[in-house]
């Protein structure tokens, strides 16, 4: 079964668009159906699928998940005890524990069966820059 992995640099918080990648991968196997698992070896970053037309939607993301739950050192963040490697790093594990590690991705016709106006983001939650490992997995259908 066709494994890889890809090493996506981030700049800080955000959305992180890589299924232009993710497309190269699945078309290089000639796979015409099939399910693809891709899958985040970080414990503070995740991945979703979004709307990749406007960016006015990651950004309105961003600030959502920021205001959801802020930095520890915020007066409503006073209960967190894991603070050791900075403000920006429990939030970044409590954004990752609420959205998902791991997408599965029909494939059909030999590309993936994602919308119109859907992408593939890697969500980084910490803000210094990262290089952050993602394994897809691609399992061809019977």
């Amino acid at each position: 079964m066709p494994q890889t992995q890809l090493t996506i640099q981030t700049r800080g918080q955000g959305l992180y668009e890589f299924t232009d990648e993710v497309t190269e991968f699945v078309r290089r196997q000639g796979v015409e159906e099939g399910l693809l698992t891709v899958f985040v070896r970080h414990t503070s970053c995740s991945l979703l699928v979004q709307e990749n037309a406007d960016p006015d939607v990651q950004r309105d993301l961003k600030t959502f998940f920021s205001r959801l739950v802020p930095p520890s050192d915020a007066p409503s963040m006073a209960w967190v005890t894991h603070t050791m490697e900075g403000p920006d790093d429990m939030p970044a594990h409590i954004k990752a524990a609420l959205m998902a590690v791991s997408l599965a991705i029909p494939v059909n016709a030999g590309g993936l069966a994602l919308g119109t106006w859907q992408g593939i983001y890697l969500f980084e939650h910490r803000d210094r820059p990262h290089s952050r490992n993602v394994v897809l997995h691609l399992s061809p259908g019977c």
